[in-house]
């Protein structure tokens, strides 16, 4: 909990900059933009959340981004690639441990990540549009990217609170994933409709703050 509690306090820190990526179309401004720089993804500062809900309950936990680089221009994020290791994948609402064991190893295999065969995932940003009249503490960005699991790719778009300021990017925020366009149909009511009070929901949740340095 220390580790999220420094990551968050850091990221508000970065956050409160009102700098984010601008609209390509609006005007530029008088002064000079400076050549674009990468910026290291910070691992150790950096968190990702996962939740995944179900008919009975939902369940929750944690995976570890590996590297990354994110593209500078200025005060403005522009872009940025990210690597997950999904080894690092984690159970954090079960207490018991041969329960979190079986989920963990269901959620490992075929049925789901097939993490031995595809041990890391990957997400490159193309585009990153600014949201016009964002307050001060909400989403000021809208990303859109390439995502990458289980060696399919395909593209997600959700909004974000980005800055850059004193030599630090930081981007937080929740994206909505469709697993089943990764190939991971199990207990999903659009394949089996006769699965009933058994059925996992299409979509799961990933909330990240994500820190990168100069």
């Amino acid at each position: 909990m220390k580790k999220f509690a420094l990551s968050a306090l850091f990221v508000a820190s970065v956050l409160a900059a009102p700098a984010v990526a601008k609209d390509p179309t609006a005007p530029k401004a008088a002064t000079s933009v400076k050549a674009g720089s990468t910026y290291k993804v910070q691992p150790q500062l950096s968190t990702l959340g996962w939740v995944g809900k179900k008919v009975t309950g939902q369940h929750s936990g944690t995976i570890q981004f590996k590297s990354g680089d994110v593209e500078v221009k200025g005060n403005q994020i522009t872009g940025g690639t990210f690597l997950v290791d999904m080894n690092s994948l984690k159970v954090v609402d079960i207490t018991d441990a041969d329960t979190n064991g079986k989920l963990m190893g269901h959620l490992r295999s075929d049925d789901f990540f097939s993490i031995e065969k595809n041990p890391t995932a990957t997400f490159k940003i193309t585009k990153v549009t600014s949201i016009k009249g964002a307050a001060a503490d909400a989403n000021n960005a809208t990303i859109t990217g390439n995502l990458t699991i289980k060696g399919i790719t395909k593209p997600v778009t959700f909004p974000a609170k980005m800055g850059v300021k004193n030599g630090a990017a930081a981007a937080s925020g929740t994206a909505v994933i469709d697993r089943t366009q990764f190939d991971i149909k199990y207990g999903s009511k659009s394949f089996f409709e006769s699965i009933g009070d058994k059925a996992i929901d299409n979509e799961f949740t990933m909330s990240f703050n994500v820190i990168a340095k100069q």
